[in-house]
């Protein structure tokens, strides 16, 4: 279902594009700057290997960072978004048990983990392009990169030494809904909400010792931007 979802919306954005920028729309590029608000309903197996007591998992914590945008006008009510930001710091907190022998556990700050998260969007508006006010929705595709991964303190005491940590990148299908409101013929604002599925596998390496679970991010994103086209 995740590749039908992927293949209809990059198919149909490229045959848009290849028939060219909206004929009547004088300004078809638009670019954005804005906030990110991220929050994650994750959900991860516990987690388990050698010496690991039951009970322990994980969860993460809500970020805020750089958004920017790309976005190409296709036709009346079609257009694709190119959405990415300022990759930001988010901390995995420990989930479960207070304590892991004399070691306090729960709701410390065990990992932190900066990404990059380029997401593709082929969007449709609802409202004739001449409309202040449009709202749209679309779907498309995300593609996550963990690109730096470090242990806190307090997570390397509870694995028990210097532990360092591999997170594949993750491929999924995103969905988002939202509204601009053009002002004028160049400048607009706009606000969207947006959800992807990012699925990764975690493991720690502590002298050899090897721990892992499944983690299921799920990023819920609030959007707040100013925009310009040209």
């Amino acid at each position: 279902m995740q590749k039908k979802i992927i293949t209809l919306a990059l198919g149909t954005a490229l045959a848009l594009a290849a028939s060219g920028a909206y004929a009547h729309n004088s300004h078809p590029n638009d670019i954005r700057i804005g906030a990110y608000f991220v929050h994650y309903d994750s959900v991860a197996t516990d987690i388990s290997g050698p010496f690991t007591p039951p009970g322990l998992n994980t969860s993460i914590g809500s970020v805020t960072t750089l958004y920017l945008a790309y976005v190409r006008t296709l036709s009346a009510h079609f257009q694709v978004e190119f959405a990415f930001g300022y990759p930001p710091v988010t901390y995995a907190k420990g989930k479960g048990p207070a304590t892991v022998g004399s070691l306090p556990y729960n709701g410390k700050e065990i990992a932190s983990i900066r990404w990059v998260s380029p997401t593709l969007l082929l969007e449709y508006t609802f409202l004739s392009p001449r409309s202040k006010w449009q709202p749209f929705v679309g779907v498309g595709v995300n593609y996550t990169r963990f690109i730096d991964r470090q242990i806190t303190a307090e997570g390397a005491a509870v694995s028990g030494g210097p532990t360092s940590i591999s997170l594949p990148s993750s491929v999924g299908p995103a969905v988002t809904a939202g509204v601009t409101y053009r002002w004028s013929a160049r400048w607009h604002f706009n606000a969207s909400y947006s959800v992807a599925q990012v699925n990764s596998r975690l493991t720690t390496d502590t002298a050899g010792i090897l721990r892992s679970n499944e983690v299921h991010f799920w990023p819920n994103a609030v959007v707040v931007s100013v925009g310009y086209s040209f």
